[in-house]
């Protein structure tokens, strides 16, 4: 058995590998780019080294560096995970050349399967159904010619490289002569090799994929396949095991097609054989094969109760003993894709600080954030995947749902709502989903998306945060109290409820669900969809609406309550925004534009309405009660200092905060002429 292993790869792949490793009792050497400093796989693993800027190519494609570390650290073998370097050959031949072991297939096996014209020759002479397709394309009207003989629709597909990366769906000859050219500068960037086939699209499909693992001697076994097809362009979202309304003649079918396939080049380690069902014809044709680790391996792991990273250590060790008997699988698993993405703006990444990170106990989840992680915009946007195992598909779809209710990642924005859509709908609760369901899916959010900021805009409660002042941590919460009180007690909310306190003007606001909102406070004119709104009662928001806050015309504070609240974490017993603390409210800072605030949706009819006589009036001149406090005469003040404070009308300086008050007035004579032992 080895004694240490390097993990080239970072995120939930690399965290999963090193806690497989601990359980081998096997030290882990990670690896990260500066962008990782604070990645938890670097927090886990035995040893950790830096191996480069934040792009790629400068770290994690970096072999020199990698095989460099590998020989620093005295580590026997290297684990590729998935992506990056997993499936390069020129990696693997350089490890085994240097006495370090690949954890994975043989270099010929990557080639053999990486380029898809290849692999589909394999596949005609292991008599694997395959769609009707293209060899490597010489030019465009090659294309051309091949897309008449085949039948469009076609799709335009890299020859290297996955992930949904250089592959384009075409239905005539101008979509094909559009998107060549395209296609293939994707190809040549991503995989470095520009070449490009045809094959024919099944317009409903499904994609089923098989996970094998081979000893490299002639032996595959097959463990199951998985239902792939809910997926995004061309992108997995879910995965689950086994694969719904496969009849049993089916499973054994795939199964021994991918077997057949890989024991063809006597395949070594863990493997995926895809691919596409033609829902009404109900047939079965080879795509791809997956010469690595997948990423939804994990539901295969929960049915067949294996791991298969450690079988993967084991076997690089010489150390991997085959089940004795057939395994067996047991209950039904399904997974979903965290991603740092946002789905309301065309699903961009997004990235930034993770004030909040709560995932469900009872669940698998692999991932690599926690609190006060920070999501960098230089990688794939998966932050986790989560997973779970029940004895029916139907137990799995309630505990996927229970799952997700009970996660919370706040500080940026993820597709963890489109998530629940997708597990509550019918289309996935029927089974019957296909590659392209999620082209037409309509989905429901609860946020409000902001359009303009306005000036310190931010999430605070009437209270605030309590019982800190000694450790630094000020009470923030509402300057105006009451005005937030009113709003809350017109909505009906739980007294503390927090709302948005707006600092001299006001934001502007996209409801993306219906909604009860009050606008309080300093008189701020406010328009809905480009009419007038009044001040102090409730107002009806329909889905779509735009609310457009001005300038507050009298105080400096106003106030929007939204009916129960906003759905943001506690922290340290309140919602209270704290900008300096960079904690509260929403990713702990004053609103920017473009952020999505998450709410409940809430629809209304009737209003409620302030009486007139009940509306605190705002005007530039306030007498406020003062306690004399411990900082007084004759120790600090002198008593004519004392005097003329109180005596006198002072101006509050534009600098003044929620944490301090600065007053423009008559300057004090100091009791004394240094701070004694303060300096």
């Amino acid at each position: 058995m080895f004694k240490k292993v390097l993990i080239a790869n970072r995120g939930a792949i690399a965290c999963r590998v090193i806690r497989t490793l601990k359980k081998l009792g096997i030290a882990s050497v990670a690896v990260y780019s500066e962008a990782d400093r604070d990645s938890l796989h670097v927090t886990l693993a035995d040893e950790a080294f830096l191996i480069g800027p934040a792009p790629a190519h400068q770290s994690y494609l970096n072999i020199e560096k990698i095989l460099e570390v590998a020989k620093q650290s005295g580590a026997e073998a290297i684990h590729p995970g998935y992506g990056f370097l997993s499936e390069n050959a020129e990696f693997c031949d350089l490890c085994e050349s240097q006495g370090i072991a690949f954890i994975g297939p043989t270099s010929s096996q990557m080639l053999d399967f990486g380029l898809k014209h290849t692999a589909r020759e394999l596949a005609i002479k292991s008599n694997v159904p395959l769609l009707p397709g293209s060899s490597l394309l010489a030019d465009e009207a090659e294309a051309l010619t091949e897309a008449t003989r085949i039948g469009y629709p076609v799709m335009l597909k890299s020859t290297a490289g996955g992930g949904g990366i250089g592959m384009r769906l075409v239905w005539n000859e101008t979509e094909l002569k559009d998107a060549y050219q395209t296609v293939s500068y994707l190809a040549q960037v991503n995989f470095k090799d520009a070449g490009l086939y045809l094959e024919k699209f099944v317009q409903h499909a499904r994609h089923i994929e098989v996970q094998i693992f081979g000893d490299g001697q002639g032996q595959v076994l097959a463990l199951g396949e998985r239902d792939c097809s809910v997926q995004r362009r061309n992108q997995k979202v879910i995965e689950e095991t086994p694969a719904p309304h496969l009849n049993e003649q089916q499973r054994d079918y795939l199964q021994k097609v991918a077997i057949q396939l890989m024991q063809s080049v006597n395949y070594r380690s863990a493997g995926t054989v895809e691919f596409v069902m033609d829902t009404e014809t109900q047939e079965f044709y080879f795509l791809e094969v997956n010469t690595r680790l997948q990423v939804e391996h994990g539901v295969t792991e929960q049915v067949f109760g294996v791991d298969l990273v450690e079988w993967m250590v084991t076997l690089a060790s010489g150390d991997w003993s085959a089940p004795t008997e057939k395994l067996e699988p047991t209950g039904h698993s399904i997974q979903v894709r965290l991603y740092a993405e946002d789905p309301i703006k065309q699903f961009q990444p997004s990235a930034g600080l993770l004030t909040h990170v709560k995932f469900d106990p009872r669940t698998r989840v692999e991932t690599w954030v926690e609190t006060g992680s920070t999501v960098s915009s230089f990688y794939d946007p998966m932050i986790a995947k989560i997973i779970v195992t029940a004895g029916t598909r139907e137990q799995a779809i309630q505990a996927m749902s229970a799952s997700l209710a009970n996660t919370q990642v706040a500080g940026i924005e993820t597709n963890l709502e489109y998530l629940q859509n997708i597990i509550a709908c019918d289309v996935f609760a029927l089974g019957t989903q296909t590659t392209r369901f999620l082209n037409t899916f309509e989905w429901k959010t609860q946020k409000i998306e902001v359009l303009q900021a306005g000036i310190q805009t931010a999430i605070q409660d009437v209270t605030g945060r309590l019982g800190y002042w000694d450790v630094g941590v000020p009470p923030s919460g509402a300057i105006d109290p009451l005005s937030l009180t009113v709003a809350n007690q017109l909505l009906a909310n739980e007294p503390n409820t927090a709302g948005l306190e707006c600092t001299l003007q006001g934001p502007t606001l996209k409801f993306h669900c219906d909604s009860q909102i009050v606008i309080t406070g300093g008189d701020m004119p406010s328009k809905l969809d480009g009419e007038l709104v009044p001040m102090w009662q409730t107002i009806n928001v329909k889905k779509g609406q735009v609310l457009k806050c001005g300038l507050i015309r009298s105080g400096c504070r106003s106030y929007i309550g939204v009916k129960d609240g906003f759905d943001v974490p506690d922290y340290l017993g309140s919602q209270a925004t704290f900008t300096l603390g960079q904690f509260g409210g929403h990713a702990g800072r004053n609103l920017l534009i473009g952020d999505m605030l998450p709410i409940t949706e809430y629809s209304a009819q009737s209003t409620t309405t302030l009486a007139q006589a009940q509306i605190p009036s705002f005007t530039q001149n306030w007498e406020i009660a003062v306690m004399y406090g411990p900082h007084g005469a004759p120790d600090f003040f002198t008593k004519q200092d004392i005097d003329t404070f109180f005596a006198n009308e002072f101006e509050i300086h534009y600098n003044s905060s929620r944490t301090g008050i600065r007053l423009i007035g008559p300057k004090p004579e100091w009791a004394r002429e240094d701070g004694g032992e303060a300096g």
